[in-house]
C-alpha cells in the first residue's frame, strides 16, 4: 500500500469558515498576531490571549469538516495517510482522518506553561487561575511564533518515507515547516493544491511536481480519481 502525506495548512479550514490570520494582513480576527500568538504577546497581556484562543476554541463548534477534508480521509480505504497539519482546529479526525500531527498544536487542548509535557484535553475557556498539576497556570497548547516546533522531526521522518506529498491550504513559505517538503524522496509524487499558488524553491526543485490550481475541496476531487488509477 503507498503511503501518502498531506501537508496542510489554513486554506484547507478556511473553506469552513475559519479565517485566517494571512487574509488579512497580518491581522487574527482582528488582532495583531504578535499580541495573540507569541511568548511576547502572553506576558504582556495573558487575559486578552486567553479570551482570543477561548473565542477561537468555541468557533470549532460552530463549524464543519468540509469535502476536502472528507475526501482526504476516505483514501485512507487504499493509501496509508498520514496528515501533517499547521492547522490548530479538529475538522481532520472530525473528517474521520485517523492519522493526524498538528505541527503548530490543538485549540482543543491547554498546557503547563512551567512543564509543557503536561498537556490537557480541553473543551471549555481556559481561565486565568486555571492550574496544572503542579501549580502553574494553563496555557493554550498552541505554538507560538518564537517557541519550537517540537514534532518537526517526526514529521520530517513520516515526508521522507512517503510515496505521494500532497501540500494542500498552505504556501509553504513559513519557516521551519516550510522545509519539510525538502525531506521527500527524489522520485515522490508531488501535488501542490492552491488557488493562488506561490511555489517556492523546494517545490519547484522536485522532478515529479505537478500543480492544481484549485481551491482545496475542488482539488481533492480531482486528485482524488487520480490518485485512485493508480491503485489499478
Amino acid at each position: 500500500m503507498k503511503k501518502i502525506v498531506v501537508l496542510s495548512g489554513a486554506g484547507i479550514s478556511a473553506e469552513s469558515g475559519i479565517k485566517t490570520f494571512r487574509d488579512a494582513d497580518g491581522l487574527w480576527e482582528g488582532h495583531d498576531v504578535m499580541e495573540v500568538a507569541t511568548p511576547q504577546g502572553w506576558m504582556a497581556n495573558r487575559a486578552l490571549v486567553l479570551k482570543f484562543y477561548n473565542d477561537r476554541r468555541r468557533q470549532l463548534f460552530e463549524v464543519e469538516a468540509n469535502d476536502a477534508h472528507k475526501i482526504i480521509a476516505s483514501l485512507e480505504s487504499c493509501f496509508q495517510i498520514d496528515v501533517i497539519t499547521q492547522n490548530v482546529d479538529d475538522l481532520h479526525e472530525r473528517a474521520g482522518s485517523t492519522q493526524v500531527l498538528h505541527l503548530h498544536g490543538e485549540l482543543k487542548k491547554s498546557r503547563s506553561t512551567i512543564n509543557s509535557s503536561l498537556v490537557y484535553e480541553c473543551l471549555t475557556d481556559i481561565k486565568e487561575g486555571d492550574l496544572c498539576e503542579e501549580g502553574s497556570q494553563l496555557r493554550p497548547h498552541i505554538v507560538w511564533f518564537g517557541e519550537d516546533v517540537p514534532l518537526l522531526e517526526i514529521a520530517a521522518a513520516k515526508v521522507s518515507s512517503a510515496d505521494i506529498v500532497i501540500v494542500i491550504g498552505t504556501s509553504m513559505q513559513v519557516y521551519p515547516a516550510a522545509g519539510l517538503v525538502g525531506y521527500a524522496k527524489k522520485d515522490a509524487l508531488i501535488y501542490y493544491i492552491d488557488p493562488k499558488p506561490n511555489v517556492n524553491y523546494e517545490l519547484a526543485r522536485m522532478a515529479n511536481f505537478k500543480l492544481i490550481e484549485k481551491t482545496a475541496t475542488e482539488g481533492m476531487r480531482i486528485l482524488k480519481e487520480q490518485l485512485l488509477d493508480l491503485t489499478d
